[in-house]
């Protein structure tokens, strides 16, 4: 298992544009990813799931990677969040 932990930066935190790029990203993923965030946890490949989190700027989220491509997965969503975080 394989833990991140992350800063949204993005203005907007992660609304609907951002969550959809990430959880597309992890569903082309085999690999379980946890999205903890205020003591709540998702799955990181629901959508609803992680709109419901309501995250927003400046605040510290935590993805758990479990399975056989997790580390692919991981590298993958970190790359994703940098890119969310960049976004204007």
């Amino acid at each position: 298992m394989i833990v991140g932990k992350y800063k949204i930066t993005y203005e907007n935190g992660l609304h609907a544009r951002p969550a959809t790029r990430l959880v597309s990203k992890a569903n082309s993923f085999q690999s379980e990813m946890i999205l903890e965030f205020n003591e709540r946890k998702v799955n990181l490949k629901s959508i609803m799931g992680v709109m419901s989190l309501g995250v927003p700027a400046n605040k510290n989220i935590k993805i758990s990677f479990n399975g056989k491509d997790e580390e692919e997965a991981h590298k993958a969503i970190t790359r994703v969040i940098n890119d969310i975080n960049e976004m204007k």
